[in-house]
């Protein structure tokens, strides 16, 4: 307590706030075009959609669909895949707004290496290198 009536000032000001679903889905749209544009050109039939809250607990986002290596030139015509990318996990995990756009630049380069075929274990693997090169 100071001592006068005023509150006192919020010793971390950069904590976040649970954010508006507009501003989530801005820092989600900020994240996808950090992804090099020789991929982002070959995204074809795949949407990006932002929820609030993931099936299970443990997941900050999902690639729902079939990976652009297991595609054949005569596939008919086929729903979009999607990639999810959940909101509540994200802000729970992130301490910070630069921790959250991390986080969620993470998640969406994630989901679209399943996109490109990658399994779960080559996508962290690759994770963990990009890490150690830093």
């Amino acid at each position: 307590m100071n001592g006068s009536l005023e509150p006192e000032a919020d010793p971390t000001p950069d904590i976040i706030d649970y954010m508006r679903p507009q501003d989530f889905d801005a820092l989600v749209e900020r994240a996808f075009r950090k992804i090099p544009r020789r991929f982002r050109r070959r995204l074809d039939n795949v949407v990006l959609v932002v929820e609030q809250e993931p099936p299970r607990p443990d997941l900050l986002g999902l690639y729902h669909g079939r990976p652009l290596t297991q595609r054949s030139v005569s596939d008919g015509f086929v729903l979009p895949d999607r990639i999810t990318i959940y909101q509540g996990p994200h802000e729970r995990m992130s301490r910070t707004p630069a921790e959250l756009e991390k986080l969620v630049e993470e998640t969406v380069w994630h989901e679209i290496a399943h996109y490109f075929g990658m399994n779960e274990r080559q996508v962290r693997t690759a994770e963990f290198r990009k890490r150690r090169a830093r």
